[in-house]
């Protein structure tokens, strides 16, 4: 896929899950803000719209499969060997598949939200954070959610997920002190994006009912905190962000209308 050289006055900024929804909404913030953003998905097409009309680059990427990250890797290698320091990542693919309680718990579902949470996570991070640490002031910005912050009836497989995709984030916090990178985690409630649609399988009333009644978040909500976070001065790390509709509590409280 090609895309217009970003030079050296545009800092680069990874973007993974980019072909819609948070990670859309973030390239288009990121780029407004002046960065370049290196976007990567599955859904090629669509990713290149996005990154067409934000000016960035687009690169297939599969996050649970090493090999796609390495060659997506060594293609980012190339941008920032042609003078575009690699400044930022924000680890945003994920997802949730399935509601069963822990004796119904499909194994299947359990792997693939393993595989796009947490090795997804850990692959591209993993393979992006030389360049990060090279640019001399780099910042990785992990998505994760407020199921890895808390548990609910029927969320085992997506809330272990994003409890261990913390758990792997919030490690990096000590093991790069002293680096010259930041890293932030945020964590939202309830966004309304594809994630419910995905989560049941294309039920497009089931993935409706969960909004029902109440004013969710949406992708942009979530990006302008994103670009905020990577906006501040080197010096100042916010650690953990968590943001949710003023009509929700917990995971599963909301006030509805």
């Amino acid at each position: 896929m090609s895309a217009p050289n970003p030079g050296s006055d545009r800092p680069l900024v990874v973007v993974t899950g980019a072909s819609s929804g948070i990670g859309a909404a973030s390239a288009r913030a990121l780029a407004a803000d002046g960065w370049h953003p290196v976007l990567g998905a599955r859904r090629v097409e669509r990713l290149q719209e996005i990154a067409d009309e934000v000016g960035g680059t687009a690169l297939p990427l599969d996050v649970t499969d090493a090999d796609s990250v390495a060659a997506f890797a060594a293609s980012v290698r190339e941008l920032v060997d042609g003078g575009a320091p690699l400044r930022g990542l924000v680890n945003n693919a994920g997802g949730a598949q399935g509601t069963e309680k822990v004796i119904e718990a499909d194994e299947d579902k359990w792997r693939w939200m393993w595989e796009s949470n947490v090795l997804g996570t850990l692959r591209v991070t993993k393979a992006l954070l030389p360049l990060l640490i090279d640019s001399g002031d780099g910042h990785v910005v992990t998505i994760t959610s407020i199921a890895g912050l808390e548990v609910y009836d029927g969320g085992s497989g997506y809330t272990a997920a994003k409890h261990a995709e913390g758990a792997l984030h919030r490690t990096l916090r000590g093991e790069l002190l002293g680096e010259p990178v930041r890293v932030t985690e945020i964590a939202p409630g309830a966004v309304e994006t594809e994630f419910a649609l995905v989560r049941f399988d294309g039920d497009e009333a089931r993935a409706a009912k969960v909004y029902e009644g109440i004013t969710p978040l949406v992708a942009d909500d979530v990006a302008e905190v994103v670009a905020f976070a990577m906006s501040r001065p080197s010096h100042v790390n916010l650690d953990t962000i968590v943001l949710k509709p003023r009509d929700q509590a917990t995971g599963m409280r909301f006030h509805r209308r």
